[in-house]
């Protein structure tokens, strides 16, 4: 029996960060000595204090449904986080908890967009992007940003982008694949272009923001263009700041009449978040800051170790980059100089073969001739790792 699957699943690809895991998962089964720089989480534990918050909520019986958009508690710690950390002013009712970033994304898509409607999404980009304005019946328009303008938007490239149909720009900062953060100045310029086009809406995905060692403090596109926030989605969550990518939880707000509508979609989909995880949660944003500390001072480490190392190798090309635990550097030289490889998807699977060391091709993040190594791992394996690079290429 053959059985006919949807035009939308059919037109979504696969996770390509996932199949280099599993594949390199494979080979370590298999006894290869596999070091995995694909998967993108922190190497830490969860802090115990976390950890200790959602014991509690087990042994006191929150274990039963909670509102859809999150426990009231939960919400109130995140309006009080917007205005901690970043000065923005949100009622709870403003506040949506996920299951994940992902799907704080996922809802807005859902909510917002239809057949026809444009996106932009800058690229490099997150490899979910595309595919969820797709599964909304959306078009994602790519605009290529590459290293020689340090994988930024420009102002310029945002105005020719724009449409008629465009209802979403995407920003993240400090970004996933690359780790480069938007200044004050970049958004600001950004901003300009978007007051001429009052119907586009604006998604800031900010889930990297506590993990960034740039000169200049953080800002979020809210923060710096106050008169924007009425038709801004401020996106953040607890999986990279505390290691909490299994807990699933992720928030957003923004204009309550988009929020309603983004609920009504989870509704319909997972209803609330894990009711476990959200007091976790609740004690990560109103707990002690002292374990992003620690992890920051050590990503912060291996970027530098990383950047340095990378460019060290011939054929490489790789930026400073701001935050997050991500370096994303060009190969294009080593693609051209090494026979039977073509792209970078090749390239990565030869590296994986050759140096059994597991990296993520450009490809999958929108910027084909680039690859991205995920630092979130021991300084020993990044030497061991550099180590393997150097050998093969030298």
């Amino acid at each position: 029996m053959s059985i006919s699957l949807s035009n939308r699943v059919n037109s979504v690809k696969p996770s390509a960060t996932l199949a280099i895991t599993a594949k390199a998962k494979e080979l370590k089964a298999a006894g290869k000595s596999i070091i995995g720089l694909a998967a993108g989480e922190p190497d830490f534990d969860t802090p115990q204090h976390i950890k200790n918050a959602a014991i509690k909520a087990i042994n006191e019986g929150e274990t039963r449904y909670t509102a859809v958009a999150g426990t009231v508690q939960l919400r109130q710690a995140i309006v009080d986080k917007f205005k901690r950390d970043n000065d923005l002013e949100y009622t709870a009712e403003q506040v949506l908890v996920s299951s994940g970033g992902k799907q704080s994304f996922y809802n807005l898509c859902q909510a917002l967009l239809n057949p026809g409607d444009e996106v932009i999404i800058p690229a490099p980009y997150w490899v979910s992007y595309p595919d969820m304005v797709i599964l909304a019946d959306a078009k994602p328009v790519i605009v290529s940003a590459g290293i020689e303008q340090g994988f930024k938007l420009t102002a310029q490239q945002l105005q020719d982008a724009i449409t008629d149909k465009t209802r979403l720009l995407v920003i993240n900062s400090p970004s996933n694949p690359t780790g480069v953060c938007y200044s004050r100045e970049d958004l600001e310029q950004i901003g300009a272009v978007l007051r001429d086009y009052p119907n586009v809406i604006i998604a800031s995905d900010d889930m990297y923001e506590h993990i960034i060692w740039s000169e200049e403090a953080y800002s979020t596109i809210a923060q710096v263009c106050p008169d924007l926030k009425n038709r801004v989605i401020t996106m953040n969550g607890v999986s990279k700041a505390y290691a909490m990518t299994g807990w699933r939880i992720g928030y957003c707000a923004g204009p309550i009449e988009v929020i309603k509508a983004m609920t009504k979609i989870q509704s319909q989909s997972t209803s609330n978040p894990s009711s476990v995880s959200q007091a976790a949660a609740l004690q990560a944003l109103n707990g002690d800051q002292g374990c992003i500390t620690e992890m920051l001072t050590a990503f912060k480490e291996r970027h530098d170790y990383i950047v340095n190392a990378l460019n060290q190798i011939d054929g490489i090309k790789a930026l400073q980059s701001q935050g997050a635990f991500y370096c994303f550097f060009n190969v294009k030289e080593l693609i051209n100089r090494i026979v039977d490889v073509n792209d970078d998807v090749e390239l990565t699977n030869y590296i994986l073969e050759k140096a059994e060391v597991a990296l993520v091709p450009g490809t999958a993040f929108g910027a084909p001739g680039n690859i991205r190594l995920s630092f979130a791992t021991s300084m020993e394996n990044l030497k061991e790792a550099i180590s393997r690079l150097e050998k093969l290429f030298s």
